[in-house]
């Protein structure tokens, strides 16, 4: 594929083949930055922005009336408006509690532990190590004790900032944790039982007021030490799907990299990101994609409105905060998609004709290379009005990341949300978003567009599966990427790191395929690959991606190995679909009886086989028998990671015995 006729591209180096000696390097594609913005290797220099605090304080400076943080009143348990804080209130309070922790006995390059669900708190706590140079550690939500004490020692963490709720998991990792931990702020109050416990241990704990009040009136004694772009602010534990936790150290320079990275790519879209826009706080902040969104929002002095913590409530929060942009997980857009299939399905013939043809319209403009919002002006205010008013009403960005989003599902709502909907890439190490799809480009459906700016990239061959990145026609192979948004290794494990880092190039074990216009195809996973007893490579992230688009299957999680020759499934199967199918053939009984019921087994077997015949797969890679599960793979049950990737040998570890049951019954 010439490199001409990737618009989105420009080439930096030239491509490279194996090294000839055993075991040597393999080749390489060339390498590539986003042609948008110049194309250039780094940021330009902004005088006075050298850390993630100067990103906060410059805002403060610029915007301190706006409204920055907000949470909803809660007045006789019921949720009433939004209530806000300022930028020059928060900055205030961030300096109180920063002085409290020096106060202490932390300070620069100390290790402060962040514990509980998204808050101002949270984000008050977080500002106060960048403002004094302490290296931020974020704790999952949802990790359990375990590793929530693996962390606690393992980074060496001397302060905690827990939410009230979670402070008995803290206190779980006692006395083992008091090796370096020293002080507990809860996010709220905190009992006497909890006080006695933790003072038993040699510890102190404090409410939030007395912290706040702890650093009322001391702000001047402690002064901010200088902070340069190449010192880390946080050491990002990854939720792994094997393994220990890995505690990824990342600098100011790779997070002020990133958002400027943001704001080039929005502006070379025509959308940027303005002080009166509003964002809805609710996937982690202890996950890279939701802090960097944030720094974004606070970059430009907009607001950011947190969500109560419950799934369920999240819609209410949605429909009072009117977001103007909206992330989410592939998972909450699938649930999305579900219920706005289920609202046109049961509404009636008029009303799911006039919504077909409304949507073949519009979809077809697009197609054509119409802009969403001139595709089906009169089919948007009639028909397709409802979709976005049920996210608030002013959503004019939706942005997809931490796992794929499906085909079927992208397309769908970018075409009835009236919205951009982009699918971005990126990992913990590469600090979030390296690849982004355009707005109004139908073609790059099911990609995750070309590079952001300032970030290259390049294919490397793995010859075992078969992915050639010197291929003419589609190159394919391990996306590396180098460049400014890089971590800095990982925490305590240089043999991790070095695994990993080779020559500047990070190695992010997906397998991508460059496609004509420059946008990158993620198709496979490097390590998810297993023989089977004949002898043939299976690649099982892209049958289950495969698979995932037989209808009526929610999700799905293949397994083989090499002492079987065919291949098994459990999947999660779509209620409402399954529960249709039963009423139509006579199959009674509740969910979980009809996922049990062998008709249902068969039903589901049927379809997937003829997803795959569709998709011309070969005869190994087809499932041979299937388990329903009732119950979708989940955190409580360590089956999945706070970002919904499948933790495979603990699915193995928890389905083993319907996994044996399964091939026993075909032999």
């Amino acid at each position: 594929m010439a490199a001409a006729t990737m618009k989105y591209l420009v080439q930096v180096e030239e491509g490279r083949e194996a090294a000839p000696e055993e075991g040597g390097a393999p080749s390489a594609g060339p390498a590539y930055r986003c042609a948008a913005g110049g194309g250039g290797a780094s940021p330009p220099a902004v005088p006075g922005l050298e850390s993630c605090w100067d990103i906060f304080r410059l805002s403060v400076e610029k915007y301190p009336g706006n409204p920055m943080m907000g949470r909803r009143e809660i007045v006789d348990g019921k949720a009433g408006k939004y209530t806000w804080v300022t930028y020059k209130e928060v900055y205030d309070t961030v300096l109180k509690v920063g002085a409290s922790i020096r106060s202490c006995g932390v300070g620069k390059g100390g290790r402060c532990g962040i514990y509980g669900g998204n808050s101002p708190e949270w984000v008050v706590s977080m500002q106060a190590c960048n403002a004094h140079g302490l290296y931020c550690v974020p704790l999952y939500d949802t990790l359990g004790a375990g590793a929530i004490e693996f962390i606690l020692c393992h980074a060496e963490v001397e302060i905690a900032f827990v939410e009230e709720k979670k402070i008995e998991e803290v206190l779980k990792t006692l006395p083992n944790a008091a090796k370096f931990l020293k002080t507990i702020v809860s996010f709220g109050k905190v009992s006497p039982d909890q006080k006695e416990k933790v003072e038993q241990n040699g510890l102190s704990i404090y409410s939030w007021t007395e912290f706040v009040l702890k650093g009322d009136g001391a702000e001047e004694k402690y002064e901010l030490p200088p902070k340069e772009k190449a010192d880390i602010c946080t050491i990002m534990y990854t939720s792994g799907t094997t393994g220990d936790p890995k505690g990824v150290l990342i600098s100011n320079k790779s997070i002020i990299a990133i958002v400027t990275a943001v704001d080039e790519f929005l502006s070379n879209s025509n959308e940027e990101i303005r002080s009166d826009d509003v964002y809805i706080s609710y996937l982690p902040l202890a996950h890279i994609f939701d802090r960097v969104i944030e720094e974004v929002f606070i970059h430009h002095g907009a607001s950011i409105g947190f969500w109560r913590g419950d799934v369920k409530l999240l819609v209410e929060d949605i429909g009072e905060l009117k977001p103007t942009i909206f992330c989410a997980v592939p998972r909450v857009l699938d649930r999305i998609y579900g219920g706005l299939q289920d609202k046109v399905s049961t509404g009636g013939f008029l009303k799911k004709t006039v919504f077909n043809v409304a949507y073949k319209y519009k979809q077809g403009n697009m197609i054509k290379g119409s802009k969403h919002e001139d595709a089906a002006a009169i089919f948007d205010k009639l028909v397709f009005a409802k979709v976005k008013r049920g996210l608030g009403g002013r959503v004019r960005v939706i942005l997809s990341g931490a796992a794929p989003l499906s085909n079927h599902v992208e397309e769908f709502l970018r075409v009835v949300t009236c919205s951009h909907v982009l699918q971005g890439y990126g990992l913990t190490e590469t600090c979030a978003g390296s690849f982004v799809s355009l707005p109004n480009n139908m073609s790059m459906l099911g990609t995750v567009g070309p590079p952001v700016p300032y970030v290259e990239v390049r294919l490397e061959s793995v010859p075992e599966m078969g992915y050639d990145a010197l291929s003419k026609e589609s190159p394919r192979g391990e996306i590396c990427i180098r460049g400014d948004t890089l971590f800095s290794g990982y925490y305590k494990r240089e043999d991790l790191t070095k695994e990993v880092l080779i020559d500047g190039w990070f190695h992010t074990g997906d397998i991508g395929e460059w496609q004509h216009d420059g946008s990158m195809k993620i198709i496979d996973r490097k390590k998810n690959i297993f023989k089977l007893s004949q002898g043939e490579y299976v690649a099982v992230e892209n049958l289950e991606n495969i698979f995932g688009q037989a209808p009526n299957v929610d999700s799905i999680w293949v397994y083989g190995n090499s002492f079987e020759s065919c291949l098994v499934a459990v999947v999660n199967p779509n209620k409402h679909g399954l529960e249709r199918w039963a009423e139509s053939n006579g199959v009674s009984g509740d969910f979980a009886s009809i996922c049990a019921n062998p008709k249902a087994k068969e039903f589901i077997l049927e379809q997937l086989s003829k997803t795959g015949k569709e998709k011309k797969l070969k005869g190994f890679e087809m499932i041979r028998a299937v388990h329903l599960e009732s119950v979708p793979f989940d955190m409580e049950r360590d089956l999945i990671t706070p970002t919904y990737k499948k933790k495979r040998p603990q699915l193995l570890k928890y389905y083993q015995g319907i996994i044996d049951d399964m091939y026993k019954s075909m032999k």
